[in-house]
């Protein structure tokens, strides 16, 4: 877990500096400078390209990380280069589709609201570039260098974000020239991704594909549908909003889910130099660092996750004081994304074991299955409860597909997770929810925070390092207090 714990610690910093850029932007810039429309506009945008993005790349990128590995040297020149070429079997199509279905697209995209029919290029144009980003942070992530793309994907985009805000805020750009910017960042996003990745490994056009390309292609198309199911369960409950409601609940949606999303921040980091090795582990059949790095992935993940969880859940009441008045409320849905979080985390690296592994086809039908489940608990409940219905849906469909994951793994590799330090950090979380609910301090929310947040996560680092609950977390806090005695 050397490199593991290395890379995962700079992704992590590097992933919440992107979180506090984030934070700015969702929580105080956007909500100020942007009317609640053209903010829920942006937010779909944005998720309709995340939602676009597996289908456009046509999974190249997960293609990329499960085959580089087993290429001989000769051979992998031919590889990079259908790697690149390939997600144009999707995107071409797709663009003519787009030019001459333009308005049927439109008209269904903007029954509720009208706005949305002028942007679909801007849809279109915000998935590409993360498909083609994603391709070639895939291509860093097989050298084991994921802390630039890492930071070109949470910091990079977000600061650049805030300097437009400010920018509109100070009426030196319009807001046409806003959302073209928006569009703009995320294509020159994937213009820095593709130097670096070039520089790690100097791009050499060959067409003498290796021999199994058509299992590297169809593997890649069926990961469409992976990756598509990952990002129906996060993105597609503010595209179907859309649907229903003014893009003002967008907004306000937004706003509540990015609270809740901050706790999923440690995993992935981590998932970033994980996820190669799992691939490794796979294809050297080693299930012994498999099942090893399976069980420390989930328990690091849970610890971290849960500790920002308890910190959301019992600091949101200032939080929301510190919003302006239309955005408040939604404790039920930061509660529900922040529960469906914590479960994503105490998975650990399993979608990287399943989808690497052997048995992807079979996983990759259940997940479908489970988008379209996805999909109609929306249709249902949205109409129903509105945007807490669409949290509401996220949550059972994340439960009950982190749950058939589970057991999926246990039925073909034989272990899981779980271990009996599981269960004393989550005895641990709910002494600490238990032991701070009632306490409130009289001052500003951004203090009341501050002093809250740091009494909880020093008793919770604590009782961790006491107990040694785990090997990891120990052994950088022991290193930590060493370097203060020093």
């Amino acid at each position: 877990m050397g490199i593991v714990l290395k890379q995962s610690f700079k992704n992590t910093i590097v992933t919440f500096i992107g979180f506090v850029f984030g934070a700015v932007n969702t929580l105080f810039l956007y909500t100020n400078i942007l009317e609640p429309r053209y903010y829920g506009l942006v937010t779909f945008i944005l998720a309709t390209g995340a939602i676009l993005m597996p289908i456009l790349a046509s999974g190249a990128h997960n293609a990329l990380v499960k085959y580089y590995s087993g290429q001989a040297e000769e051979s992998k020149n031919g590889f990079l280069t259908l790697i690149v070429l390939s997600p144009l079997l999707v995107i071409l199509p797709l663009t003519f589709a787009l030019w001459l279905f333009y308005d049927t697209i439109g008209s269904f995209l903007s029954i509720k609201n009208e706005l949305v029919k002028d942007y679909l290029w801007y849809l279109f144009l915000v998935g590409l570039a993360m498909a083609y980003f994603e391709v070639f942070y895939a291509w860093s992530k097989v050298h084991l260098k994921s802390v630039f793309g890492n930071f070109l994907k949470e910091v990079f985009a977000r600061v650049c974000v805030s300097i437009l805000l400010v920018l509109l805020y100070l009426n030196i750009i319009t807001l046409d020239s806003f959302l073209k910017g928006i569009v703009g960042i995320y294509l020159l996003r994937t213009l820095l991704m593709k130097l670096y990745a070039y520089s790690l490994r100097r791009p050499v056009l060959d067409f003498k594909f290796p021999k199994e390309a058509k299992a590297i292609i169809g593997y890649g198309l069926l990961m469409v549908i992976g990756g598509s199911v990952a990002l129906i369960l996060l993105e597609i409950d503010k595209f179907m909003i859309n649907q229903f409601k003014a893009l003002e609940n967008v907004a306000f949606y937004g706003v509540a889910t990015y609270i809740a999303t901050s706790i999923i921040v440690p995993a992935r980091a981590m998932n970033q130099i994980t996820y190669p090795l799992t691939a490794n582990y796979l294809n050297e059949n080693n299930f012994f660092e498999l099942e090893s790095l399976y069980k420390k992935t989930s328990l690091t993940s849970f610890i971290a996750a849960g500790l920002l969880f308890v910190l959301i859940v019992l600091n949101i009441n200032d939080l929301f004081l510190m919003l302006p008045e239309e955005y408040r409320g939604g404790f039920n849905i930061v509660a529900l994304i922040g529960m469906a979080k914590v479960l994503d985390s105490l998975m650990g690296n399993v979608n990287a074991i399943l989808y690497y592994s052997e048995y992807y086809k079979w996983v990759l039908v259940l997940g479908a299955c489970f988008a379209v489940v996805t999909i109609l608990f929306n249709l249902w409940l949205i109409p129903l409860y509105g945007i807490e219905g669409a949290a509401l849906a996220s949550f059972m469909a994340i439960f009950m597909f982190n749950l058939s994951k589970l057991i999926f793994v246990k039925l073909k590799f034989g272990f899981l997770p779980f271990s009996k330090a599981t269960f004393k950090v989550l005895a641990t979380l709910l002494f600490m929810g238990v032991l701070f609910y009632q306490l409130q301090f009289p001052f500003h929310p951004i203090l009341n925070i501050a002093l809250k947040s740091a009494l909880i996560a020093a008793m919770y680092l604590g009782i961790l390092y006491r107990f040694d609950i785990s090997e990891d977390v120990s052994g950088v806090l022991s290193k930590w207090l060493r370097r203060r005695e020093e």
